[in-house]
């Protein structure tokens, strides 16, 4: 990665198409409010354990929350995402966002990574080579330059940690409780609308929901059991198992 990069969006609506965005928990409220489909992507790690990533430690714990699994725990990291299969709803005719002023967060911050320990890379974004030969310096090293995008990464990455709970708990509502491991996949759900609105309005604890992990692997389903961990290789009827 160059020291430096520059970025000018050329307004080719690429980005906008076929991404799943990351909501906050308000955010996703008024997706929902809105008619708009949320996706539920859902990984787990063992704390020091299967699944959890050393180099990144400190950020998946601070973005994650401790569930019951079997006869153990493990720490589940939730996003609920805007479901974009095509063409994002929000887009006109001409590849103008419609919400420009009241879009998600993460779309305000690209193509910048909300994940510190995720480099840059333009050649891993859709924006033509243009994009990246104009424009004002985005970052340097590995830090945004312009202060009101770094606080807005910075934003992003605290609804993470504020918000986690809260999306574990209407997922224990909503019977989503089949995550996948981290490093080996993850589980998708696309809930009802109006069930999903519906958890998103209520002040909802965690009810001590018992959780399962999705593995196909069978020595990743050894050491998982040998923990306590209850595992599951059916094929999945309400979620889909996307592995890596």
């Amino acid at each position: 990665m160059n020291d430096s990069l520059r970025f000018a969006c050329t307004g080719c609506g690429k980005c906008c198409t076929g991404h799943h965005v990351p909501l906050t928990l308000d955010e996703s409220r008024q997706w929902a409010a809105n008619g708009g489909q949320v996706v539920v992507l859902i990984e787990a790690f063992v704390v020091d354990g299967p699944g959890m990533p050393v180099d990144q430690r400190e950020h998946v714990l601070r973005r994650s929350h401790p569930v019951s699994c079997g006869l153990g725990e493990v720490n589940v990291s939730v996003t609920f995402a805007a479901f974009n299969p095509g063409r994002c709803r929000n887009l006109d005719d001409n590849d103008l966002c419609t919400i420009y002023e009241a879009r998600p967060l993460v779309c305000r911050i690209y193509p910048v990574e909300i994940n510190p320990h995720i480099p840059l890379r333009p050649e891993n974004k859709d924006c033509p080579p243009e994009a990246w030969e104009q424009g004002p310096k985005l970052i340097v090293g590995s830090l945004p330059v312009d202060r009101t995008l770094l606080a807005l990464v910075e934003a992003s990455r605290q609804a993470d940690r504020d918000d986690i709970a809260a999306k574990v708990a209407v997922c224990q509502a909503l019977g989503m409780t089949t995550s996948a491991l981290k490093g080996n996949g993850f589980t998708a759900y696309l809930p009802d609308m109006a069930a999903f609105a519906g958890a998103l309005s209520q002040v909802l604890a965690n009810d001590g929901a018992d959780w399962t992990l999705h593995v196909e692997r069978t020595e990743l389903v050894t050491g998982l059991q040998a923990l306590g961990l209850m595992t599951t290789a059916q094929a999945p009827v309400y979620y889909a198992f996307i592995g890596f």
